[in-house]
């Protein structure tokens, strides 16, 4: 295989302090500096070189499909009360962003690359690729990965294969929540999920399983076993939830039974003010987006219909929040929770996918939210799930890359915070090296490594500048974007042409900028299909 060049070589900041020290000016020390400018000329990606006794656990826990709206520290109605005691007790991002898709943005995040192969198919990673699994159980770290994978089913492509000391949930994109053996409905396929423990597959459940709590269950009994050790572990927690199908136990799904009511303008007004209350988006440089063009008027709509389906939804964030609030309790219980970072984050943003659509999704549902159901949110409140943004999952305007993203650090990450630097997906890699006290390889297993693409979020999470990327960039299905400082370059399918917006002054993508700075669209285009031609990105159109 021909090994891609790399599109920027990055090399981590060091700082030999960072494990005591939570906002002084960075890298003082001429020395510091000098060995920074040594190992940028190598392409070496640094770290904090922590002793063992500080280096911390890492926990990242990701869900599925979350609009970026949904929780209550982002806006949202849902009860999440454990997730936003993490927001109060951490650090939130305003504008921290995925690859708008399942598949491509697990590639990212668990390499530090942007995704090779244009993105298409499962099996993301290669020979030429790390995963974080690898660097940090290279650097003496127990590591696990419980939930979903979604970058292969077959060896050599498993966690277990790639650096996950265990391994338990699902290898596909999605499942029956109650029984995942159970294939999917016909206007979906008809397939048989790959579930897994390691390097086995699972092909029995038991009457009474959830994945939701199935996931929480084995990553907490995972969390136990490895907090007996003198060495650190890192947990990536990946739910499936709220991705559809829309499975919820009955006693959560009548907690919001007639809530959603209000139609999805109304939700989307509602979060938005709270947004702003909240100090999260500033109104002067975010306006509420307008209509997508595939919303539906809520007059028009089944009503009890559509509150039934946002009302499954909205029970599967709850359960979530409150498998979390467990896993939280564990670290608690078992004293380490001080020494334990804890992120959570959003793979894209609200799905707006309506398989088998609305009508075949809706007859007969005798019992919503069961095994028997196959139910989606539908483009409506797919797309008012990520207020006050523009799109959904699987676009690239704001609505569809960008998350949430907390963080807890106790000590280190200032309490009830937000910053307003953006991050990328393909920063976790260079942050855990960086925590772990160790470095990005340029060789594994006889195999020249692709040159690290994210940089460190540790002056982030300490409250300091981060030197931001020259450009972050994005495709997925004919949809494009570049965003470089404040500047954002978006190709929408549906219209095939370039859209330009200044960020600084508008960040849900409100006035297309494209006419009055043409030079500066020709500019960003020149460089998004430099990144496309690195990345094996196959388009048609725009040039």
């Amino acid at each position: 295989m021909k090994l891609l060049p790399p599109i920027a070589v990055i090399a981590l900041p060091v700082n030999d302090r960072f494990h005591q020290d939570t906002g002084d000016e960075e890298m003082r020390s001429p020395c510091v500096r000098l060995r920074v400018t040594i190992l940028a000329i190598f392409g070496i990606a640094a770290a904090g070189y922590a002793s063992d006794g500080s280096r911390p656990n890492i926990i990242l826990i990701m869900s599925d499909d979350m609009g970026w709206s949904d929780i209550g520290c982002y806006g949202g109605e849902v009860r999440t009360p454990h997730l936003d005691r993490l927001a109060a007790e951490g650090l939130r991002f305003s504008q921290f962003y995925n690859n708008a898709k399942c598949t491509t943005t697990r590639a990212s995040l668990v390499t530090g690359l942007y995704p090779r192969k244009g993105g298409r198919g499962q099996q993301l990673l290669d020979e030429h690729m790390v995963t974080f699994g690898e660097v940090l159980r290279e650097a003496g770290y127990q590591t696990a990965l419980v939930g979903k994978w979604h970058l292969g089913s077959q060896p050599p492509h498993r966690p277990y294969d790639r650096g996950f000391d265990e391994y338990y949930g699902l290898m596909d994109g999605c499942c029956n929540f109650f029984n995942p053996t159970q294939p999917d409905p016909k206007f979906k396929g008809g397939r048989v999920r790959a579930f897994g423990h390691n390097d086995q597959r699972i092909t029995e459940f038991p009457k009474d399983y959830y994945t939701t709590d199935a996931f929480t269950d084995h990553a907490i009994r995972t969390i136990k076993r490895y907090a007996g050790s003198r060495k650190p572990f890192f947990l990536h927690l990946t739910y499936t939830a709220p991705h559809y199908p829309l499975h919820a136990r009955p006693n959560d799904i009548a907690r919001y039974r007639g809530k959603y009511k209000m139609g999805w303008l109304t939700m989307r007004q509602r979060r938005y003010r709270r947004q702003i209350e909240m100090g999260l988006i500033d109104p002067k440089t975010c306006a509420l987006s307008a209509q997508d063009s595939r919303m539906y008027p809520w007059e028009e709509a089944d009503q009890d219909w559509e509150d039934m389906r946002m009302a499954v939804y909205a029970a599967m964030i709850d359960s979530m929040d409150r498998n979390i609030g467990r896993l939280m309790q564990t670290l608690a219980d078992l004293g380490i929770e001080d020494n334990t970072i804890v992120m959570f984050l959003s793979d894209n943003g609200g799905c707006a996918e309506e398989p088998g659509g609305s009508k075949l999704q809706r007859h007969p549902v005798d019992d919503p939210g069961s095994a028997s159901t196959y139910m989606t949110v539908g483009p409506s409140w797919g797309w008012a799930q990520n207020a006050p943004f523009k799109r959904y999952k699987a676009n690239t305007h704001e609505g569809g890359v960008r998350t949430p993203l907390i963080v807890r650090w106790p000590g280190k990450v200032k309490p009830n915070t937000i910053t307003h630097q953006p991050g990328h997906i393909i920063d976790f890699m260079a942050t855990f090296a960086d925590l772990a006290g160790t470095q990005y390889p340029q060789t594994y297993k006889g195999n020249d490594i692709i040159p690290l693409e994210g940089k460190s979020l540790v002056p982030v999470f300490l409250g300091r500048k981060r030197e931001p990327h020259d450009y972050l960039a994005w495709h997925w299905a004919g949809n494009r974007a570049l965003r470089a400082g404040d500047w954002k370059l978006v190709w929408d399918k549906q219209y095939k042409r370039w859209a330009l917006y200044d960020l600084s002054k508008d960040q849900s993508e409100t006035r297309d900028r494209s006419a009055a700075f043409p030079q500066r669209v020709e500019e960003l285009a020149k460089r998004w299909y430099l990144w496309a031609e690195t990345t094996d990105v196959k388009y048609s159109g725009g040039r």
